[in-house]
């Protein structure tokens, strides 16, 4: 009777499984790129790619990426629509003939850029600092200084220059996704998949 009773009960927890895994709805799983079954001769197995695990040795380390993640949560929208605000301006300083008219207009943004934007950036860390110009030179293929030379002149490019170098940044570095920022590119792409 014993045995009975533990194969009705293996049946029915088996059969409850299926259909809870037949009724959920088909969907991802997080850090998977792609999944599908493939068909090698009369046999189909199941294929996944994944992105990559980093395994960190030390608690530190955990800490420095935890960091970064959190500063491209946080600073993507901002070079988002630094990206966007930047190519407004350029077409809009393409139809305007007369220079004075042209370093008014680049003022008039400027000022508003900065009144809209100062507690924001008040309120950021080096980090996120950091992060913040990488991805601005990641979207805009120009460096945070050729974008200040460019609309602001050579002279106030080295002023934000110097600051920055004051506070251990540097507005010429260019951004290297195989090299450098190599983690912080495969982060961005995270946060683009909607996996972080």
């Amino acid at each position: 009777m014993r045995k009975w009773i533990f194969i009705l009960a293996t049946m029915v927890a088996f059969l409850g499984e299926a259909a809870a895994q037949q009724s959920a709805p088909q969907r991802r799983p997080r850090g998977v790129k792609r999944s599908g079954w493939a068909i090698m001769g009369e046999d189909s197995t199941l294929q996944v790619d994944m992105f990559p695990v980093y395994v960190f040795e030390r608690p530190a380390d955990l800490r420095r990426y935890r960091r970064l993640v959190d500063a491209v949560r946080k600073v993507y929208p901002l070079a988002q629509i630094a990206k966007h605000k930047m190519y407004e301006m350029e077409e809009q300083l393409l139809t305007i003939q007369s220079k004075k008219r042209q370093r008014a207009y680049i003022k008039h943004c400027y000022k508003q850029i900065l009144d809209e934007y100062t507690p924001v950036a008040k309120r950021m860390t080096r980090t996120q600092g950091r992060v913040l110009v990488k991805l601005i030179d990641r979207e805009t293929e120009y460096t945070a200084y050729e974008v200040i030379r460019e609309f602001r002149g050579g002279f106030v490019a080295g002023f934000w220059q110097g600051v920055g170098k004051l506070f251990g940044h540097d507005l010429k570095s260019q951004y290297d996704k195989e090299d450098e920022d190599r983690v912080l590119e495969q982060i961005v792409l995270y946060y683009e998949a909607g996996l972080l």
